[in-house]
């Protein structure tokens, strides 16, 4: 077993939403048909927190988000589809495309009570054993970056929730995202611990809870 693991603190959308991202999964395979498809093992979703946690204390982190959980107002954690966007990621020529996602201040509040609770589990330099991955799938230097930068990348004001939908070409996202959009709401189900794969994927699910709104 990994001293580390490599785990995504998230929020399962509604089936709605669900539904607006496999379309989108979709569209992107007709530009990169190898691109990864949203299934079991893909799962579609925003994330809150990423951070490598010593595995052996995977079980007081549950217990530290679960508590975290009891203690805010779940139907004040909203969020809204408002854009296709993509970046750069790890392939010249193609772009890695997501939903860009805008959340009411109370999923900022949460992030950061999230993220105190657990930092007493967490610890720098996760290996490729710290991730799920598929026979001779090697760990991009990308996905290592991200999850180590995390914090403080993607706290707070720097925060860019979004749910990942696939690879295009830069030539067919920049067409895509020339295209109207139409906002959608988004109603947070569940909140779960998954261990990451590449890409940010959200790989092997650890434990969850519902989310009553």
């Amino acid at each position: 077993m990994s001293d580390l693991s490599a785990i995504d603190i998230l929020v399962n959308p509604d089936e709605g939403t669900l539904g607006h991202a496999r379309a989108w999964n979709a569209r992107m395979r007709e530009s990169v048909p190898d691109g990864f498809a949203l299934d079991a093992t893909h799962q579609p979703h925003i994330t809150t927190l990423q951070r490598y946690v010593r595995t052996h204390e995977l079980e007081q982190v549950g217990a530290a988000v679960e508590q975290t959980l009891r203690e805010i107002d779940t139907h004040a954690l909203a969020y809204q589809g408002v854009a296709i966007r993509h970046g750069e990621w790890g392939v010249p020529g193609q772009g890695l495309a997501v939903i860009l996602v805008s959340p009411s201040p109370q999923v900022l509040e949460f992030q950061a009570m999230l993220l105190a609770a657990i930092d007493p589990f967490t610890a720098p330099g996760g290996t490729s054993s710290a991730f799920v991955t598929d026979d001779g799938e090697e760990i991009t230097q990308s996905t290592f970056d991200w999850v180590e930068g995390y914090v403080p990348g993607q706290i707070g004001s720097a925060y860019t929730p979004h749910i990942t939908v696939g690879f295009a070409t830069v030539e067919d996202l920049e067409s895509i995202e020339a295209e109207p959009f139409e906002v959608f709401d988004i109603r947070p189900e569940s909140l779960a611990i998954y261990q990451l794969g590449n890409n940010g994927t959200a790989r092997r699910l650890l434990m969850s809870w519902p989310i009553g709104t």
